[in-house]
C-alpha cells in the first residue's frame, strides 16, 4: 500500500461548485499545509442553471462535460489534486430541484439505492482511510435531493467502511452560524449600490444555518481567500463572484457574503475538547490514526 499522509480529509458533494463555495478555504488551508484533501463529488450537475448567456446552450451531458473542467480547474486553484466521481463520470445523473419530473429519472442520484452508491464512497474511504469527513446533514443543507441524497450516502459508507476495518474518526456537517449569517447580510444590504446584484438573498437562502450552539468548529480561512474566490469564479456557469471577491450570486442573481472562515458541526467522533470552538478538524486526532 502506497504511504498516505498524516492527515487525510475527505468531502463529499452532490455537484461541481459546491465544494468551493462550502468549504473552498478550508480545502485550500490544509492542501497547503500537506494534508492529502480527496474530494467525491456525486453528480456532473447536468441540470443545472446556466448563467452567461453565451453559455446557455449547454444542457444534458454537455453540461455535465463543461462542468467537470469546472471543477478540475477549481479544484486546481485549491491545489486539491485527488478529485473523484462517485462510481466513475456520469454513473449518477443530476436529479434536478426537489419536486420536479427529472426527480423521477431511474438514473438519477435521487433514484440510486443508497446501500449500492455508499458502497463505492465506502471502497474510497477504505483506500484513503480518512481521519475527517466532510458532509451535509440530513436535509442536505437546503432540502435538493442531491444533497440530501449525498448526506444519506457519506453517511451509510461511513458505516460500511466501519464493518470493513476502517472507522473514520471525526465526522462533520457544513454548517454557517445564524449570527455570522445576519451580520454578513447586513454588510450586504449596505454595500448593494457597489455589487453587480441589484438584490440581496436572505439567510434563508444559505445552506446549513443554524444556531450558533451548534457549531463545534470554526476554520479560519482567511489567508485562502484569493484561492476560494478563484475557484468559485471556475464554476462560471454558476457562480457570478464580485469584483472584490467578498460576495457572489447564483443564477437568481441575489448576493450572497462568500464566507472565508467555515464552519462545522461535529457529528461523529469527540467530544471537542475545551470550552471553546475547534480551529482544527483534525483536533485530537493521532497521526497513528
Amino acid at each position: 500500500m502506497t504511504e498516505l499522509p498524516a492527515r487525510r480529509l475527505l468531502l463529499v458533494h452532490a455537484h461541481p461548485d459546491d465544494e468551493s463555495i462550502n468549504n473552498g478555504a478550508t480545502m485550500a488551508g490544509y492542501a497547503a499545509e500537506g494534508a492529502h484533501v480527496a474530494l467525491v463529488t456525486c453528480t456532473l450537475g447536468e441540470r443545472g442553471e446556466v448563467i452567461p448567456p453565451e453559455l446557455r446552450h449547454l444542457t444534458g451531458a454537455a453540461l455535465g462535460e463543461y462542468r467537470l473542467r469546472e471543477l478540475r480547474a477549481a479544484t486546481a486553484e485549491l491545489g486539491v489534486r485527488d478529485v473523484r466521481l462517485l462510481g466513475g463520470a456520469g454513473r449518477f445523473a443530476d436529479s434536478g430541484m426537489m419536486g420536479i419530473p427529472d426527480n423521477d429519472d431511474p438514473g438519477c442520484f435521487w433514484q440510486a439505492d443508497v446501500d449500492g452508491a455508499a458502497a463505492l464512497l465506502a471502497e474510497v474511504i477504505l483506500e484513503l482511510r480518512p481521519q475527517v469527513l466532510v458532509a451535509y446533514d440530513d436535509d442536505g443543507g437546503y432540502g435538493h435531493p442531491d444533497h440530501i441524497q449525498a448526506h444519506r450516502v457519506a453517511m451509510r459508507a461511513v458505516e460500511r467502511a466501519a464493518d470493513a476495518g476502517w472507522s473514520v474518526p471525526k465526522v462533520y456537517w457544513n454548517r454557517v452560524p445564524r449570527s455570522v449569517a445576519e451580520a454578513a447580510f447586513d454588510r450586504l444590504r449596505d454595500e448593494l449600490p457597489g455589487l453587480p446584484f441589484t438584490e440581496s438573498a436572505t439567510v434563508a437562502d444559505v445552506p446549513g444555518v443554524v444556531d450558533d450552539e451548534r457549531i463545534t468548529t470554526e476554520i479560519d480561512g482567511t489567508a485562502h481567500a484569493a484561492a476560494k474566490a478563484a475557484a468559485m469564479r471556475a464554476h462560471a456557469t454558476q457562480i457570478e463572484v464580485a469584483p472584490d471577491g467578498r460576495s457572489f450570486a447564483l443564477s437568481n442573481d441575489l448576493a450572497q457574503p462568500l464566507f472565508t472562515t467555515e464552519y462545522y458541526e461535529l457529528v461523529r467522533g469527540g467530544p471537542v475538547a475545551g470550552p471553546g470552538r475547534e480551529t482544527d478538524l483534525f483536533a485530537g486526532v493521532g497521526e497513528e490514526a
